[in-house]
């Protein structure tokens, strides 16, 4: 895989979502320098109740200078959500938002309304009557990706953590965000400081369908980028595959020459988006 040009992968694409405590400015630029796909300032979770403040303002200065990264919310029930949206919705350089919580496509649209209908909306879904209801969140207005707050989700229904108990509340995500024509979902994150175990869950949420994964450190992003992707075999597969395919003319020889095409097209797109160019 050449990466020697990396270019920026856009959001609807992005692999490794990489969250950075708003509260800790001093990791906002080597966040934004690391090898994350999309960074999200976080002044939800991340961020103790009596810090709120101080962290939301810390993360608008820093994108008013003119950064850019997606920034999660607070949820929509909470005190401080109004104030997460006054002091963001004007400021340009800020790229969507990660709504907490989400709960009803009513959620996503008092958000998606309360930026001045500017900013894309990413719904993570964190609980039972979430993932319920996540066909509904998948097609409300300003809904952009739908990800999975697996931690709260297992803390709400007292799932375990292991892939056959949480394949359930994934694949709900995976088949609402096409019933409501999103990007795939976003996967939760993996705790620890395991790359391959980090590799193991990764592939997991591949199989599932799901397109990106949350990251809880930079080094991580690396380790989903390279597992979320096409590989070397399937990029030259499907370049070739496309060539034969306008050598004779685009011809249809059987039933399996369109879904094959469509499978390369998609592989070529997401090699194009992530620079890799086998030699």
């Amino acid at each position: 895989m050449s990466n020697t040009h990396r270019p920026e992968v856009p959001a609807d694409l992005a692999r490794s979502w990489l969250l950075v405590n708003g509260a800790r400015p001093e990791l906002f630029d080597q966040s934004r320098a690391s090898r994350a796909d999309q960074i999200i300032l976080d002044i939800e979770d991340a961020v103790d109740p009596s810090n709120k403040d101080e962290a939301r303002e810390q993360v608008a200065q820093w994108l008013e200078a003119g950064n850019k990264a997606w920034v999660r919310i607070n949820d929509r029930n909470s005190d401080f959500w109004a104030h997460d949206i006054e002091r963001l919705r004007k400021i340009e350089s800020l790229q969507g938002i990660m709504l907490a919580k989400t709960e009803a496509p009513s959620h996503v649209e008092d958000t998606y309304f309360g930026m001045g209908q500017s900013k894309p909306i990413i719904a993570l879904v964190e609980s039972a009557l979430g993932i319920e209801d996540a066909r509904y969140i998948a097609c409300a207005r300003g809904a952009f990706r739908l990800a999975f707050g697996s931690g709260d989700y297992r803390r709400d229904t007292g799932t375990a953590a292991d892939n056959m108990a949480m394949a359930y509340p994934r694949s709900r995500l995976v088949t609402a965000s096409r019933v409501g024509n999103l990007p795939g979902p976003i996967d939760g994150p993996t705790v620890g400081a395991s790359h391959p175990i980090l590799r193991e869950q990764s592939e997991h949420s591949v199989v599932l369908g799901l397109t990106g994964k949350l990251a809880l450190a930079i080094d991580q992003c690396v380790v989903i980028n390279d597992t979320i992707c096409p590989t070397n075999s399937d990029v030259i597969w499907a370049r070739e595959f496309m060539a034969d395919f306008e050598a004779r003319g685009r011809v249809i020889r059987d039933g399996s020459d369109l879904p094959r095409l469509g499978r390369a097209q998609k592989i070529d797109k997401l090699a194009t988006a992530f620079g890799i160019n086998p030699q």
